[in-house]
């Protein structure tokens, strides 16, 4: 496993959080980068800010489903791509305080998170399309535009970074404790096939923005996307194939994913996971010693869209029963059998049935190591045994399995739940 800070154990022992994707862009509802690929002109796109009544927003309808769904920390976008703030920055006027909603979102935010018992988590862009001095480069909505060199010798990227550096530090300094600061996103080569420059870590002056906000928050957890290295790697809407390392060390880190492949509300997509898929990926991510940062994006009046709802409920169902096997759980050297994977937490291992067998499951490599084996959901026995590798199938009986296995008998009905997990509780010579 990572080594981890101890300062940080608490991420890795949470391993899901809720992450929230919130802002102008809610309104659009066509998907948080609808400025840029519609290449919206910055005095169309300011209409937004003018229809921003978000008279729904109750962060604490949001912690609360975060909370049933065995999540244990909230990220929220204080700032996207798009400029606009949703706390009262004293740096601009294009904030949440001067739209009709009136009031700072992020106070509210953090105020109900703690109120749950939960993790304050902050996402904030190192990009902003609203800034007069952010020079336009290749994933700039005003990319296209014939006089871009024109509109860039009027920019000063110096201006921007104190900007940013300016925001960063009146996000740390007042709202108390910050667990984890979540930024987005480096981009040091060209982007999307622009032949405009890209922008990396000079561009943020990287190194002194992370000592600011080492500074400020000492525990604070800061992501990978700055261009340099942070505590955590954060893979984007994919699933690892394993525990994940960099130059051979294993590391920390953290799966962002999706409900629809969208991060800010998008009316029209439907694609949703199931929540059985959900839970899945929850699974295997703890499984490689990862977590899961699952987004949601409210409505433009602040609702958790329903369907977001429904998922959400659906993992908290599942969670509310099989929380042990990924909270404070991890990988372990042990192989599972095919369709299935292991987390491991002390002396238990936790068996997760992706397919439902029929009959029994053969475990290698555990012949000799188990004390006692039970579904999780319900503390029901599940019996055991030693098969002898020679035994030799003939009609009703199987061959034996290869040597050092052990095999459970499983019911033939599959337990009524998303993922079926069986209890394995090890004796001393389990090693992994």
């Amino acid at each position: 496993m990572a080594p981890v800070n101890p300062a940080h154990a608490w991420l890795t022992h949470a391993r899901f959080g809720m992450f929230v994707h919130w802002g102008l862009y809610s309104l659009a509802a066509r998907h948080e980068w609808v400025m840029n690929r519609e290449r919206t002109p910055l005095a169309d796109y300011e209409r937004y800010a003018t229809r921003f009544e978000a008279d729904r927003y109750d962060p604490r309808a949001w912690a609360r489903a975060a909370k049933a769904a065995g999540m244990e920390y909230v990220v929220l976008t204080t700032k996207h791509h798009e400029g606009f703030c949703l706390w009262d920055s004293a740096l601009t006027e294009y904030k949440a305080t001067n739209t009709p909603f009136g009031r700072d979102a992020v106070a509210e935010f953090v105020e109900a998170v703690r109120a749950e018992g939960l993790r304050v988590g902050f996402y904030h862009s190192l990009i902003d399309w609203h800034h007069p001095d952010f020079t336009i480069d290749g994933a700039h909505p005003r990319r296209d535009d014939a006089d871009v060199a024109a509109q860039n010798a009027g920019r000063d990227m110096g201006r921007y970074r104190e900007y940013l550096h300016g925001q960063v530090r009146e996000l740390l300094t007042g709202y108390g404790r910050v667990d984890y600061l979540f930024f987005d996103f480096s981009y040091p080569d060209a982007f999307g096939g622009s032949d405009l420059p890209g922008k990396g870590a000079a561009d943020w002056d990287a190194e002194n923005l992370l000592a600011l906000v080492r500074e400020l928050q000492p525990d604070i957890i800061v992501n990978d996307r700055l261009g340099i290295p942070g505590d955590l790697i954060t893979p984007e809407q994919y699933q690892p194939t394993g525990p994940m390392e960099r130059d051979g060390a294993p590391v920390v880190w953290e799966a962002c994913q999706t409900l629809n492949g969208s991060w800010g509300y998008d009316r029209d997509n439907h694609d949703y996971k199931a929540p059985d898929l959900l839970v899945r990926m929850l699974i295997d991510g703890v499984a490689k010693d990862g977590n899961l940062l699952l987004n949601v994006g409210p409505t433009g009046r602040g609702d958790l869209d329903p369907r977001a709802v429904e998922s959400l409920a659906g993992i908290g169902a599942w969670m509310d029963t099989h929380a042990r096997a990924i909270r404070g759980a991890g990988a372990t050297d042990l192989v599972p059998p095919p369709d299935a994977r292991y987390t491991r937490a002390g002396d238990r291992l936790y068996l997760h049935l992706f397919a439902w067998p029929f009959g029994h499951v053969h475990l290698p490599g555990l012949a000799g190591k188990v004390r006692y084996a039970q579904f999780l959901h319900d503390a029901s026995e599940v019996a055991y045994s030693e098969i002898d590798p020679d035994q030799a199938g003939w009609n009703t009986t199987p061959d034996g399995p290869a040597p050092g296995t052990l095999t459970l008998t499983l019911p033939v009905r599959r337990p009524d739940v998303a993922v079926p997990v069986v209890e394995l509780f090890l004796g001393p010579t389990a090693a992994g």
